[in-house]
């Protein structure tokens, strides 16, 4: 039960620096390309490698720290961190072609359920 508070607690304020990171660029920079997302998605993978070998050399791969911050607070600023970790341990491990596959699959994937989803919520009556 603990872990699923550190895990909330985590992504709560990850949620609220993704919402004050993108209300920034759109003020700072408009509507007209989602700039916000795209920084949030770059700052937050950066910190993820950042956090995840800072904790492995120096705080002995503590879980709880793992889940508060990886799971929790990088992964309510963005998901695009956990999908960057996955690929990155992917390749590492040499496993170039899954990596890249997954890579591919998710984002083509993603894109697809989007429009999807679209397409069937306009369909409904």
């Amino acid at each position: 039960m603990i872990n699923l508070l550190l895990v909330a607690a985590g992504g709560a304020i990850g949620a609220g620096l993704r919402h004050v990171a993108n209300f920034v660029a759109l003020r700072l920079v408009g509507p007209s390309f989602p700039w916000g997302t795209m920084a949030i998605n770059i700052v937050g993978s950066f910190a993820m490698g950042l956090f995840i070998t800072t904790l492995a050399r120096r705080y002995g791969g503590s879980n709880e720290l793992r889940l508060f911050v990886a799971t929790g607070i990088l992964g309510g600023f963005t998901t695009f961190s956990a999908f960057s970790l996955d690929f990155a341990t992917l390749w590492e491990r040499g496993a170039t072609l899954p990596a890249f596959g997954y890579a591919l699959a998710s984002l083509i994937g993603a894109i697809i359920a989007l429009f999807l989803g679209l397409w069937l919520a306009r369909s409904l009556p």
